[in-house]
Order: structure tokens, then C-alpha cells, then sequence
């Protein structure tokens, strides 16, 4: 293993580890700033917030993304809010009380000190983009607004209709644009990261492919920030936009980079139901509507009555009959556990039976329709678009999807991986959501690590590196571009008769069915033995078009899909060692007998860091464990009734 599984927590009590952590960090003189440069990849919130930060500091700053603009990362698609402990409702809420949820949300799977330094700089996170502008909702007398979350009894979501995201990343965005005109910033768009380069252990560079020309270079730098997202889309279907992709990432994990809790995948509650075999992603509805819509099936199994003909004494709210203390506000893996439970009752709403109600009949009735219009109007509009029904006056119907990723490659305190140089950033990373991130706290995380972490963390690695920047023409850089003009000519002349989608579609359907909602040590089994037998098929079979000196989608897709078919083998691994029940990872045979899930909290109160030794057909990947340590939370049978 390359470098050292040290966390570097910070000693001391938890609310003061943050504050002496930056007070004895150590800085980078302003006059030596710009002696570095910084690769950023990834433009979303966290990329982009880092760059334009460092940017501002002073660094030299090279932001890569695959996007035409950074205003088309993913980011924009986060519709409902983020958290921020202000208590401006002043219903109770406090930066220990965004702690505790997060941590209990997480069913007790993630750091302590991390996720008390996010709660901590949450506040920070509204005050800079109130500065920025972002037109976040206000209350009649012009104070911010704000509104509940799955797994919080407190309002702490602030949002900008459902456009949160996208107001958010255009903050981010003016400050990125603010420090490309003055020079700091260089950008590089439709560009994709292809390989990590390592010297002398450090990471030092990428090697990149432009998406337009087909130009593979490669790029030097003191330090690497990877900040590319999650990696939903391994399942094909999913909330995630269509280049959403695990290549960053994993292309580090196979350089040394461990990756963490693979296995962490968010299912949401709120997508509109899948609608036919040849659909690409699926839409989501922002959690924000459970605040007014309450979920509900018919009691009976088989009732095919329209929603209007089912009287109110045969239908069942079953997330207020079984979570009466969150009712429609319980956390996301539950939600969408209990909507799949109905489902499987053959209670299930919609043609497919895969569908339950999210009704706002009874808000409409209280607030009037256009207060359900001016909190949500969007989202309606969006639902009327996709599904041709009208959701002020026939429930929407929804089911869960592929949403998130809690896990991604391990960083310590300071957001490095265990490979020198090498920090993540945002959901790439795996440190603050353990194994459930409750709603609203992605963008948080995602802002908190740009703006007001990675600023005070890098310097502590930079300070030493002075002068050490490598050139391009190293033989590690030329070796890695060989790499990769070697795997791009592989993928050309595999020649086959399958497309990459087709391939991709199976590998997706095979994890929903084995690594979904619900896993078992049989299914687990099933998909570790067929995911290389498939990944076989690919190069053996795929039809790859074009070639490698040119805009080329279906060169691009099938690069994805390859490591796909690699990285869904680690995460079966992950999922099947795994040997308990905890938030998202929900083991069948793990659970109470109400069917919530059961922690194994003496064997598996652990990080799972995987470590690349080559796939599994030639040596299985090493775990390393990094064990949990609770001294101020008490680890309890995570309950929300």
C-alpha cells in the first residue's frame, strides 16, 4: 500500500478540534503561493468552490471537467435545500443537533470529527452565498426561510424553490468565472481525466483526453484535488446525469488509493417510477415535497382504483403508521425500504405496480394552491412534462432510485487520500455521510469542503513541496500517457457486436436485482461470479465507433462502462464482507424483526478501505480497516418512531 491509513483526527475535545486544527496548521506564505499550481477536476460545487478559493488565495489553479461549462455539472440537479444549523425558526436546532442527525442518519458509520467540523462550518456555507446572491426563499419580513428534511424534527433546509443546486453552482460558478478573467484560474473544459500520475509516491499530474479532438496530454502540478462526483450510474438507471461516471476515481483507487465503503449506496425515495425497458435515467422529485405531500397505497392488495376512488379509510400512510414521530420526513433508506415493502405486497400504485402516492390534496386544501406553487412549482411542471398527469390534482407517483454514493476514495482529516498529494473532495470522497446521507447534507458537504476546508488542509501538504513540481516529460508522465493511448486502441479494435449501452444496461440490472435495496450473501455471490464473466464479454464483444483522434461519444461511454464492469466488483466485495445491516446497506439477514436494519457494531464499526492488487481474476482486493471511535454520540439502535 502506498502511504499509511492514518486519519490525523485532530486531539482535544470535538468542538474545539477544527478551531486548534487551523491554528497550528501549516500555511503557504502569499508570496509563495503562486509558485504552486493545483489541479482541480471536477467543476461541480465542490470542485468549483475549490478552485475559485484557491484561486482567490493565490495558486495557480488548472480546473478540468467533461461538461462544455461548469454550469452543467450535476450539481444543478440537487433540487430541495441545504443544511445549516442557524435556528432561525428557533425551534431548537444547533450545531450539535445537525451533528447528531448526521451521525445517526449515517446509522453511526462515519467519523465523528469530520462530521462535527461539517455542522460546524454549515453556517459559514449560507452567509458566503447570501454574499454571492444566491436568491435563497425569505420569509414575509425578508429573513431567510427555511423547511424540514427526511431524518430532522427542526427546519434547517434553506432553498431556492426547488433550482437549490442550481442557484448554489452559479455562486460557485460567477466566483470560478471572477478568477478565470484574472488569470488564476485556467479552465479546461470537455476534458476528461484519464489516469493519475505518481512520482516518487506523491501524486503529481493527470493524463487527460479532450473530448473534442481526441487529444490525450498530460497536465503537472503540486497537488491533485479530485472532485468528480459519485458513482450511481454503475447501475445504469439512475437519478444521476448521463456522464456521471466512477473513471477519476477508481483510475486513483487502481495508482493506490483506497477506496472506502464501496457498498454506500443511496437509494431515494421520491423518483417518478421507471416507465419502459429503453429508458436511459430516471427522474427525481426533491425530498422537499414530503414536507407537504403525505405517501400512502391502498390497503388492499390489487386495488387498481384511481387514487380519487379510494376512500380515506382504505389507504394506508405507512410511513405515519410505522415512523409516527417523522412520518413523511423519515430518513431516505427507510423511506424507500418501506416503499418497496408495500410494493412487494402487490400494493404498488401505476401500471407496474412499482409506484406509491405522494398526495397533496389535504396541503392544498390547508395552504391553498398557490402556496403549493410558489414552494414547489417547478418540480409540479417538471412531473407534468415526464408523466402527462397534473400533480395539484392527482397524486404524483413515485418509487426509489439510484441517488447517491456515500462512498469513494478514503481521505483523512484533512480531505488527502492515503496517496500523497492526492485530496478528494465532496461526494468522490466517502468522510462525512457514513452509510445514509440524510437530505440537504450533500451540497453542504460539498461547499463546506471547498470553501472553508481544503483552503486551510492543503497548505499543510504544500508547504514542503516547493520547487518539486515534476515536468511532463518525466518518464511516470510518459508512461501514463502510454497507458492510455494503449487502453483507448484496445477499446477501438475490440470490434464486436455489442453495443456499450447493452452491456452497461445488463451490468446496471444485474447490481439493482443483487446489490440494490436489498442484498443477500446468495445474490452477492451470484453477481461477483457473473460481473467478470460479463466484463469478459465486453472486450471480447464490445463495438466501439469512430476512433481515438476525435469527438467520439461512443469511445467515451465505453472507457466508463470498462471500469464500471471493474468497480462493480469491488462493490460486491465490499457489500458482501460487509457482514451486517447499516443504513443503505441493508443484508436481509441482518435485520429486527420489524425489518429495520441490524448493526454489528463489535465487528463492523469500521471504514472498509479497499486497496487494488489487480481484479478479482488475478488477486482480490486487500482490506484495510480504519475503526470508529464514538466518544460523544452513543451507538444505539437507530430508531425514528
Amino acid at each position: 500500500m502506498i502511504g499509511h491509513l492514518d486519519a490525523r483526527i485532530p486531539a482535544g475535545p470535538l468542538a474545539d478540534k477544527w478551531t486548534n486544527h487551523k491554528d497550528h496548521a501549516r500555511l503557504v506564505a502569499p508570496n509563495n503561493r503562486r509558485k504552486f499550481e493545483i489541479i482541480v477536476v471536477g467543476s461541480g460545487l465542490a470542485g468549483g468552490s475549490a478552485a475559485a478559493t484557491l484561486g482567490e488565495l493565490g495558486y495557480n489553479v488548472k480546473c478540468f471537467c467533461y461538461q462544455d461549462s461548469p454550469r452543467r455539472a450535476h450539481s444543478i440537479a440537487a433540487q430541495g435545500g441545504i443544511n445549516a444549523a442557524k435556528n432561525y425558526q428557533n425551534d431548537g436546532d444547533s450545531v450539535f443537533r445537525l451533528f447528531y442527525d448526521t451521525i445517526k442518519g449515517g446509522d453511526f458509520r462515519a467519523r465523528e470529527a469530520n462530521v462535527y467540523r461539517l455542522a460546524e462550518v454549515s453556517n459559514l456555507i449560507i452567509d458566503q452565498c447570501v454574499e454571492q446572491g444566491v436568491p435563497f426563499a425569505r420569509e414575509y419580513g425578508g429573513l431567510l426561510a427555511n423547511r424540514s428534511f427526511g431524518g430532522a424534527q427542526v427546519s434547517r433546509t434553506f432553498y431556492a424553490r426547488g433550482q437549490t443546486g442550481q442557484q448554489l453552482l452559479l455562486g460557485a460558478y460567477q466566483a470560478l468565472c471572477r478568477q478565470i478573467a484574472a488569470g488564476a484560474v485556467k479552465m479546461f473544459p470537455q476534458t476528461e481525466m484519464l489516469d493519475l500520475v505518481l512520482v516518487d509516491g506523491h501524486a503529481k499530474g493527470i493524463i487527460t483526453r479532450s473530448l473534442v479532438t481526441g487529444k490525450i496530454e498530460a497536465h503537472s502540478g503540486d497537488a491533485v484535488v479530485l472532485a468528480t462526483g459519485g458513482y450511481g450510474n454503475v447501475f445504469y438507471l439512475s437519478t444521476n446525469a448521463r456522464g456521471c461516471n466512477v473513471t477519476a476515481t477508481y483510475r486513483a483507487y487502481k495508482k493506490g488509493a483506497l477506496f472506502a465503503n464501496p457498498c454506500y449506496t443511496q437509494i431515494h425515495p421520491t423518483c417518478i417510477p421507471v416507465s419502459g425497458e429503453n429508458q436511459s435515467k430516471l427522474t427525481l422529485m426533491s425530498e422537499s415535497l414530503r414536507n407537504d405531500g403525505r405517501v400512502w397505497v391502498p390497503k388492499q392488495a390489487g386495488d387498481k382504483r384511481p387514487p380519487a376512488q379510494v376512500p380515506e379509510a382504505e389507504r394506508d400512510y405507512y410511513l405515519e403508521r410505522k415512523y409516527p414521530s417523522f412520518g413523511n420526513l423519515a430518513p431516505r433508506d427507510i423511506s424507500s425500504r418501506s416503499a418497496k415493502e408495500v410494493c412487494d405486497e402487490g400494493r404498488g400504485v401505476g401500471e407496474s405496480g412499482r409506484g406509491v402516492y405522494l398526495d397533496f390534496a389535504d396541503a392544498i386544501a390547508r395552504l391553498g394552491e398557490n402556496t403549493i406553487r410558489e414552494r414547489y412549482g417547478n418540480l409540479f411542471h417538471i412531473y407534468e412534462k415526464i408523466t402527462g398527469e397534473n400533480a395539484y390534482q392527482r397524486p404524483m407517483r413515485i418509487y426509489p432510485a439510484v441517488h447517491y454514493t456515500m462512498g469513494g476514495l478514503w481521505v483523512d482529516y484533512n480531505l488527502m487520500s492515503n496517496v500523497p498529494g492526492l485530496h478528494v473532495v465532496g461526494e468522490a470522497n466517502f468522510s462525512d455521510h457514513g452509510a445514509n446521507r440524510l437530505g440537504a447534507s450533500a451540497l453542504m458537504q460539498g461547499l463546506a469542503d471547498g470553501y472553508f476546508v481544503l483552503p486551510y488542509t492543503l497548505p499543510a501538504y504544500l508547504a514542503p513541496q516547493i520547487g518539486k513540481r515534476p515536468s511532463t516529460d518525466h518518464p511516470e508522465f510518459r508512461k501514463a500517457e502510454s497507458d492510455v493511448r494503449t487502453r483507448t486502441e484496445k477499446l477501438l479494435a475490440v470490434n464486436g457486436k455489442r453495443s456499450v449501452d447493452s452491456f452497461h444496461r445488463e451490468l446496471g440490472l444485474l447490481l439493482w436485482d443483487k446489490c440494490g435495496m436489498a442484498r443477500n450473501a446468495a445474490g452477492l455471490q451470484e453477481a461477483l461470479a457473473r460481473i467478470p464473466q460479463l466484463r469478459d464479454e465486453f472486450w471480447r464483444d464490445v463495438r466501439v465507433l469512430g476512433d481515438g483522434e476525435a469527438y467520439n461519444q461512443s469511445l467515451e461511454r465505453a472507457g466508463r462502462v470498462a471500469d464500471f464492469l471493474e468497480f462493480a466488483e469491488l462493490m460486491c466485495t465490499d457489500a458482501l464482507t460487509r457482514d451486517e445491516s447499516c443504513g443503505g446497506h441493508f443484508r436481509e439477514e441482518h435485520q429486527t424483526p420489524d425489518g429495520e436494519a441490524l448493526r454489528d457494531d463489535e465487528n463492523f464499526a469500521d471504514v472498509f478501505a479497499w486497496e487494488f492488487q489487480g481484479n478479482g481474476s488475478i488477486a482480490p482486493p486487500k482490506l484495510h480497516r480504519e475503526p470508529l471511535s464514538f466518544e460523544t454520540v452513543q451507538l444505539t439502535q437507530r430508531s425514528y418512531k
